[in-house]
């Protein structure tokens, strides 16, 4: 039997076609496919909150319906009437979502809320009972399909939402600023203070132009712009919420840097001298290389003459091989039981 290209959460939709063909609907959240490009209705928008979902749809027939933001803007919701939510891989992050997605649907629309059961997905009752009628539709490939019309449009305000720490490094303090769903929310994970700790011990490769890939709420970029002011920074992420906080972080904390939205290098042109990252390894659940093997395998076409790669890493993954297959000079310059950081020169 032939496997489906679609995840088990669209093909979950696919069995209720027929209902969505006259409507006009909204596709959001964790889009892992390119089923909202082919899905037939009278109308489909497509808002995408990860850069490399985006790419991938605004070369699809439904390409200038295809947004990327935090947000979406109000002219997304104009004569819609049903959403198409997927649920993410963070509780917190499907609330986030869901608050500001269901704040602007018109009164009366159609809720559809589909999701993984091991990502929780069955937690969206308790979170929208009190708001409506909620109830499941549908049980098959592991995944579980739910209505929801509210009574009432859900209360939102972005500034409720952040979430702030502070972090005293080498006597500066630093107010790290996150949204939900972004990596490090509540506190400076082991990695990255180890990798921190790694580029201190190092203060002969920082300078110059320093790009930080994978940013997430800009910890790594906000401590080194602190602490050498004469470096400029890039920072970059597939995640608006990332971008989003990275750039609050980076205000809050007077450290002047660029952020853009990058697949890895997808959006990146420049040269430098340092590039750093805290890669991710995980795509929702499951354990995906895609994106630090192309870090590492494209860092030397953006990296100056003598520049250097840093990148901390659980140590049970494989980077050593490929670090070495790419790079002339690779050293481990810190360890720990759970992780190493890898130091890399051409």
């Amino acid at each position: 039997m032939a496997t489906s290209a679609f995840t088990p959460a669209s093909q979950v939709l696919e069995r209720h076609q027929t209902f969505f063909n006259d409507k006009n609907v909204i596709i959001a959240g964790d889009i892992q496919d390119s089923y909202p490009a082919i899905m037939s209705a009278n109308q489909v928008k497509i808002h995408c909150t990860q850069f490399h979902t985006y790419l991938r749809l605004k070369n699809s027939v439904r390409g200038k319906n295809t947004y990327f933001s935090l947000l979406p803007e109000a002219e997304l919701y104009a004569g819609m009437d049903t959403l198409i939510y997927y649920w993410p891989k963070t509780k917190s992050e499907a609330q986030f979502q869901l608050s500001y997605l269901l704040h602007n649907m018109p009164k009366g629309s159609d809720i559809f809320i589909i999701g993984e059961n091991r990502t929780g997905v069955k937690s969206v009752e308790a979170l929208l009972s009190d708001f409506g009628t909620i109830q499941k539709i549908d049980s098959a490939r592991r995944c579980g399909l739910y209505h929801f019309q509210a009574d009432s449009r859900l209360a939102f305000n972005l500034d409720e939402w952040w979430l702030s720490y502070h972090l005293t490094i080498e006597n500066q303090n630093i107010e790290i600023k996150s949204l939900p769903g972004v990596f490090s929310q509540k506190g400076l994970d082991a990695g990255s203070e180890l990798l921190l700790n790694a580029l201190m011990d190092r203060t002969d490769i920082i300078k110059g132009n320093v790009l930080d890939v994978g940013c997430g709420s800009g910890i790594l970029s906000t401590v080194l712009g602190k602490l050498y002011p004469d470096i400029a920074l890039t920072l970059s992420d597939v995640s608006s919420a990332a971008i989003e906080s990275s750039k609050a972080t980076l205000n809050s904390n007077n450290v002047n840097a660029t952020v853009v939205a990058s697949d890895v290098f997808s959006n990146l042109n420049d040269k430098y001298h340092l590039i750093v990252s805290n890669p991710p390894f995980h795509d929702g659940k499951e354990i995906n290389y895609t994106a630090v093997n192309a870090l590492i395998k494209e860092a030397k076409k953006h990296l100056k003459l003598n520049g250097y790669l840093c990148i901390v890493a659980n140590s049970f993954l494989p980077y050593q091989t490929i670090l070495d297959e790419t790079f002339k000079s690779v050293e481990v310059i810190a360890q720990t039981t759970k992780f190493k950081v890898y130091l890399a020169s051409h």
